[in-house]
């Protein structure tokens, strides 16, 4: 089938494939057109002048900080070419510990520049999850994300189970509290599936999201981006007061999961990233296939 070109520095090329672009990136970077401790294009400039999905270019930015010619891949600022000594960079998370309301918004809006969106989340709620597709989204809807397909699994506590939390400091009072916690749960389920169930309608694209029961309350909470990237945070229990429609103030257990600091982790970032990202999937996968069961979001 006969494609189109692009047009590269005045040359008449093919579109190009994500190893051709970072083969031409790492051209420059070198032959010293691109320097140590420079900024790279943004990925939006890179994708304009290569004629390509900016998909590709982040899969070649990744090949290219996995050699430790890049640093910063994965942040929302322009990657930076790496220092000439060629040194790898230090193992460790991609960002630096941030509140889950602060950092998996970006992520999540990042991972929709691929053409085949997949998210794996295993948390309390969808609560954050739900605010977090918020921006690709919009995205979407004002043209600027195309992608064709999305996948989204997520493994939620059963409502079958006596909840680890929240729960109340006197377990006689647990019955309400559950009870609301369950419509909470139910509720932004419902929302989540139904904000990318319409991209069906309104865009065309593929769209797939399931939702699975766990026999337990997850200490943790995970996502699983793109099948690179795992943004990993602990659930952190305090005592506080919550108002109860009952009696005025109920004492309970509880974690605020928007405030869980999450820590990312993706794979060509070093050794123990990619082993992080890679055991994560399985851990995932394998709650997934065994012990989890079907979920449906009552009303």
């Amino acid at each position: 089938m006969k494609q189109e070109s692009a047009v590269l520095n005045g040359r008449q090329r093919s579109p190009r494939s994500h190893e051709q672009v970072a083969d031409e990136l790492r051209a420059r970077i070198r032959s010293g057109v691109l320097r140590a401790g420079q900024r790279m294009p943004t990925q939006a400039k890179l994708a304009e002048e290569f004629g390509v999905e900016r998909g590709t270019v982040r899969q070649a930015l990744r090949i290219l900080q996995s050699e430790h010619l890049l640093t910063n891949v994965s942040k929302g600022s322009p990657a930076t070419v790496a220092s000439e000594t060629g040194d790898p960079p230090t193992s460790g998370p991609t960002f630096p510990p941030q509140p889950t309301a602060v950092a998996l918004g970006p992520r999540v809006a990042a991972a929709f520049a691929a053409a085949h969106v997949e998210i794996d989340a295993l948390c309390l709620t969808s609560t954050s999850l739900t605010a977090a597709l918020g921006e690709p989204l919009r995205q979407i809807h004002a043209g600027r994300l195309r992608p064709a397909k999305i996948d989204v699994r997520v493994l939620l506590p059963s409502r079958d189970i006596d909840l680890a939390f929240p729960t109340p400091v006197d377990a006689s009072d647990a019955g309400q509290l559950q009870r609301t916690w369950l419509a909470h749960r139910n509720a932004q389920g419902q929302v989540l599936r139904h904000n990318l169930r319409m991209l069906r309608s309104t865009h065309g694209i593929d769209v797939h999201v399931t939702f699975r029961a766990l026999p337990f309350t997850p200490p943790v909470k995970l996502y699983l981006l793109n099948g690179t990237e795992a943004l990993f945070a602990y659930y952190t229990l305090s005592r506080r007061q919550e108002r109860d429609a009952e009696d005025g103030q109920l004492e309970i257990y509880d974690a605020q999961g928007s405030q869980s600091m999450l820590f990312g982790f993706e794979t060509g970032a070093g050794v123990r990233d990619t082993s992080f990202v890679e055991q994560s999937h399985l851990w995932f996968n394998s709650l997934w296939e065994t012990i989890s069961s079907d979920l449906t979001l009552m009303q």
